[in-house]
């Protein structure tokens, strides 16, 4: 019972903490129920605004085509990463070279780089190439992330190598040994990296509107930024369209959670 009590302050700070949290979701819903003069006002109950709100979007925004292409961007990003960076951190600690650890090295210094640096000559390559307002010229530059070849280079330094002398033994190639033994061994690093990729292909907005120039091609950061730029600005609307473009990563995240969390802590199973 002492201790009970003891434990009592701890719980009464993570419910504010968690109170503190969720408020800006909660407000950001109640918001797209109701009308621009009320979200001004703070109203924090539900109104009835919401499909007078969901009638102005969807007439005014092109909604699907920037929900198809941010879609079509994430899970682009996501599977290809996964791919290219699971056999990068797994090559890199499995197989012993002497200058894995120097290309490592070049590789975190990537890491250091603002993207701000690259932004105008990434442009001009696939300018060059004729991938402007190109759904590819998004996907490829975060195919590759030093954080994710980190992250499963990390991650690998915890798995059984015995069972990959064993599987050599049996016969089986390099191939199937990372798709049949690796991969499934390895499932919440790659839950916690997908999740990550997904989130931060899904709300990149710098990239995308460098390249993709004609507001034809767009995606729900930029759909969600112009709505706030215009003369008047309606912010049942706006709300809105942020409500619409959050709910994929957090339904990702949510199915995910235990995956993720198991992933960013290295455990295997």
């Amino acid at each position: 019972m002492i201790n009970k009590l003891r434990s009592l302050p701890g719980y009464a700070l993570l419910a504010v903490w968690a109170l503190f949290s969720v408020f800006p979701l909660y407000f950001m819903a109640v918001s797209a129920t109701n009308t621009s003069k009320d979200v001004l006002s703070s109203k924090m109950l539900p109104g009835t605004a919401l499909f007078e709100n969901i009638a102005v979007l969807f007439s005014t925004q092109n909604v699907v085509g920037a929900m198809t292409n941010s879609f079509l961007i994430a899970v682009g990003t996501t599977i290809l990463a996964l791919t290219v960076c699971s056999i990068a951190g797994y090559g890199f600690e499995v197989y012993h070279s002497k200058a894995k650890d120097v290309v490592m090295a070049i590789l975190l210094l990537a890491i250091m780089i603002p993207f701000a640096a690259t932004m105008i000559p990434l442009f001009q390559l696939f300018a060059r190439v004729g991938m402007v307002n190109s759904l590819w010229a998004v996907v490829i530059p975060m195919i590759s992330t030093p954080f994710l070849i980190l992250l499963f280079r990390q991650a690998s330094r915890s798995f059984p190598h015995d069972i990959i002398e064993a599987a050599r033994i049996d016969g089986l190639s390099e191939l199937s040994i990372f798709a049949r033994i690796y991969v499934p061994t390895m499932r919440s690093t790659f839950a916690a990296a997908a999740v990550i990729t997904f989130m931060m292909a899904w709300n990149n907005f710098l990239w995308p509107k460098v390249i993709l120039v004609n507001n034809s091609v767009l995606t729900m950061p930029m759909l969600t930024a112009n709505i706030s730029a215009g003369y008047v600005t309606d912010y049942g609307v706006l709300m809105l369209a942020v409500l619409l473009s959050s709910l994929p990563t957090m339904i990702v995240f949510f199915l995910l959670q235990r995956q993720f969390a198991q992933g960013i802590t290295g455990a295997v199973k």
